[in-house]
């Protein structure tokens, strides 16, 4: 039992892993390196969530993904107001060539297009700090949650959208979280607000979980896909970031963030 309990942590490790050592390197870069990436994840992300509406259709699943990656491209390269007519390209059309699920289609396809527009765009403005504190809450949440789920188990937080979630291990992100923020305190001028807000952020991050469970429980999936081993697709890695970056985002809309360079 104990050895099926953990018995995908060693996949989990490398390709996570890997995948953080890339995300690092890149939010590090900056510029025209971090939003290449955010394209090609955001890319892959809509090709996964049209094959998990409509897998009959490959060859639209295909066009879709090229197109949200080109349009986060171009709408960080462009002026402002040509973003979100951009952006919305991919749900319309997806909605046209589907013909399935459109609603759900289009809410999450903006969704991911906006969050990765809206992640090269912040760290063009305000410099890795904050990118990276994103990134080490969304990771704290989904490790904390991870071990604690497993060693202490206990009653389950939604069963019926997401089976294997905790209430222990929700509430362990939450504790993550928090001490991430307060590690921040220590060298950025935030203020006193900031543990609350990765809380706050860690709650986005499960809720986009939860969300992307439920997009699964619908189509019928156990994964997004299959690109990342121990991890399943894209998708099932970055939901809970994607969550949390749309909460930041529009944190930033409403308070004051200071800059942090190195």
């Amino acid at each position: 039992m104990a050895q099926g309990r953990w018995s995908d942590l060693n996949q989990r490790l490398v390709s996570g892993a890997a995948m953080a050592g890339l995300g690092v390197l890149t939010i590090w870069l900056g510029g025209p390196w971090f939003t290449s990436l955010a394209a090609a994840v955001c890319g892959l992300m809509i090709w996964e969530l049209a094959r998990m509406i409509a897998p009959q259709k490959r060859s639209e699943a295909l066009q879709l993904g090229l197109l949200g990656g080109a349009a986060v491209l171009l709408a960080s390269a462009l002026p402002g107001m040509f973003a979100f007519p951009l952006l919305a390209a991919t749900p319309l059309v997806g909605g046209a060539l589907l013909k399935r699920e459109r609603l759900l289609f289009g809410l999450f396809a903006l969704g991911i297009l906006v969050a990765g527009y809206g992640l090269a765009g912040f760290r063009d403005q305000y410099g890795v700090v904050w990118l990276l504190w994103l990134v080490l809450v969304v990771i704290a949440t989904d490790v904390l949650g991870y071990f604690a789920g497993r060693f202490i188990g206990g009653p389950k937080f939604w069963p019926r959208v997401s089976p294997k979630k905790t209430w222990s291990g929700t509430v362990a992100g939450w504790i993550g979280a928090a001490l991430i923020g307060v590690l921040f305190l220590g060298f950025t001028d935030a203020g006193r607000d900031l543990p609350w807000i990765s809380v706050a952020l860690s709650m986005a991050s499960q809720a986009g979980d939860i969300a992307e469970s439920a997009i699964k429980r619908r189509c019928g999936v156990k994964d997004s896909s299959a690109l990342i081993p121990g991890h399943g697709g894209l998708f099932d890695r970055f939901d809970g970031l994607l969550g949390a970056a749309l909460l930041m985002l529009l944190v930033a809309q409403l308070v004051y963030v200071p800059e942090v360079r190195f």
